[in-house]
């Protein structure tokens, strides 16, 4: 049975608490990628919009203000507030979602909820940052304090809006600093409505702040703003490497940044054939493919290769795949029409150099950015969709015969994200986890990312981590105190 479609309530701009039009009067429009048809105009943030977002985060973080002089504890009851509201409405934020991202119900009101579960895990450290005691020599007592870092500009994806944008706010409230945070312009929706329950779980003026707008142009203001401390950014290796370049010639800014990657899954010979086959599934279909830790490499041992490509392409052909608000359905569109493009185009590609298509490799329907689940085997290392990012619906199967080579050939990337290994053996899984160069390791499962586990990449997958007491980190100065005590006895 299909949900029904939300009704859309916030479009504006949302500063100090308040939801405002563009100084421009700009508007740009949102897609359903369902259909191709507009969901809304929302105001168009730019330079201007994001001024006046950060004079009102400098404003909430200085000193003697209410959010600075705010116990970290009752800090801690507003983002519990402010879970309970997202599980509150989290049917309705799913149904948001699903409008603006094509994202199944089923998985987007999943996350909706899991967004309330990160946010009081924040919670829980919110009175936990705490320094150190450290007994230097000689007379002085020394002791260091945590503080927040300041003004944060946070840059999320379209991929997974509710979640990114969770997971960057409830490390700014936790930590005690303030937030201009740009969504993604195929997605602000969600990001605007849970502004407005910040405004009702009583965060004071200022704290948080959304300002939906472009990449060059919000986002581009938000990184080269002298009054933000630190800027943390979602998305692809090419604009991280922007933001790094722009963070380093303006007022040298702190930079985390969660990018691409093209991640390994390993089976090894000795697996339970069918559950590899369902793990390695969920690894690459999961939400169209449009997930930076996608297990976008299948690496299969040849003795199980063929078999494991039989069941492979039985699972992805049965998939179902149409409207996102119907709940029977697996799979939904891509984003946008940017996207969908990319995405056939890297399959063509495929086909050009030689891997066999068992199933899909085309466009699906003539309404919406639809494609149908794609299997390719006989992928060889040197093929664009073994090295490329694609951000599809796509499993490309490679075959290996020895561990020490498909560590080599794991590890033969300009990406570190994420891998994965399948198998029995406890030594051959360890081997692995201990070699491979990759910010997360799963074995035996796949994408097992919980609020308490740190998340990031090695090489140009990013620098810092998301999640977990680490990310903490990212968001505090640490300031060494020294007083001269009498003179010892």
């Amino acid at each position: 049975m299909a949900t029904k479609k939300p009704d859309i309530k916030y479009t504006q701009i949302f500063i100090n608490n308040q939801f405002v039009d563009a100084v421009s009067g700009k508007k740009f429009r949102t897609i359903n990628p369902a259909t191709g048809e507009t969901n809304a105009e929302v105001a168009e943030g730019d330079k201007a919009d994001v001024d006046k977002a950060v004079a009102a985060a400098r404003a909430a973080f200085r000193r003697g203000s209410p959010w600075r002089s705010m116990d970290a504890s009752a800090r801690a009851k507003l983002m519990h507030k402010l879970a309970d509201l997202i599980d509150r409405d989290a049917e309705y934020l799913g149904s948001l979602e699903t409008l603006d991202n094509g994202m199944p119900i089923k998985f987007s009101t999943f996350f909706a909820h899991m967004a309330a579960d990160i946010m009081r895990y924040y919670a829980g450290w919110a009175d936990k940052i705490h320094g150190h005691t450290i007994p230097t020599d000689g007379t002085n007592f020394t002791y260091t304090r945590k503080e927040p870092v300041g003004v944060v500009g946070q840059i999320i994806p379209w991929n997974f809006p509710i979640m990114m944008l969770v997971w960057k706010w409830g490390v700014v409230m936790a930590t005690g600093c303030t937030s201009v945070l740009k969504p993604a312009e195929q997605t602000p929706l969600t990001a605007l409505y849970i502004a407005s329950l910040s405004r009702e779980a009583g965060f004071p003026d200022g704290v948080v702040n959304v300002v939906p707008g472009y990449g060059p142009t919000a986002g581009g203001a938000i990184t080269a703003h002298s009054d933000i401390n630190k800027v943390a950014f979602t998305g692809s290796t090419e604009v991280g490497h922007l933001i790094m370049e722009m963070a380093g010639k303006t007022n040298l800014k702190r930079v985390s940044l969660e990018l691409g990657g093209k991640s390994p899954l390993v089976i090894w010979k000795d697996v339970d054939l069918d559950e590899a086959v369902n793990i390695a599934y969920d690894a690459i279909f999961a939400n169209q493919g449009q997930s930076c830790a996608a297990g976008s490499r299948t690496y299969v041992h040849e003795d199980i290769y063929d078999e494991f490509v039989k069941r492979a392409t039985a699972k992805a052909v049965a998939r179902k795949v149409g409207d996102p608000f119907d709940a029977a359905n697996e799979q939904g569109p891509q984003i946008d029409d940017e996207m969908f493009n990319k995405v056939l185009g890297l399959i063509e590609s495929g086909k050009r150099e030689g891997a066999k298509v068992e199933c899909g490799g085309n466009r699906l329907g003539d309404r919406g950015f639809f494609i149908q689940p794609t299997v390719f085997s006989n992928v060889s290392d040197n093929m664009r969709i073994a090295k490329e990012e694609i951000f599809g619906p796509v499993q490309s199967i490679l075959k290996f015969s020895t561990l020490d080579e498909v560590i080599e050939r794991a590890n033969k990337t300009t990406y570190g994200l994420a891998a994965g290994i399948l198998t029995k053996d406890l030594e051959t899984a360890i081997t692995f986890a201990n070699a491979v160069e990759a910010g997360s390791v799963w074995v035996n499962c796949y994408a097992a990312v919980a609020p308490q586990t740190p998340f990031g990449g090695f090489k140009q997958s990013g620098l810092g981590r998301e999640l977990g007491e680490d990310s903490l980190h990212e968001y505090l100065e640490v300031k060494t105190v020294s007083i001269k005590m009498p003179s010892k006895n």
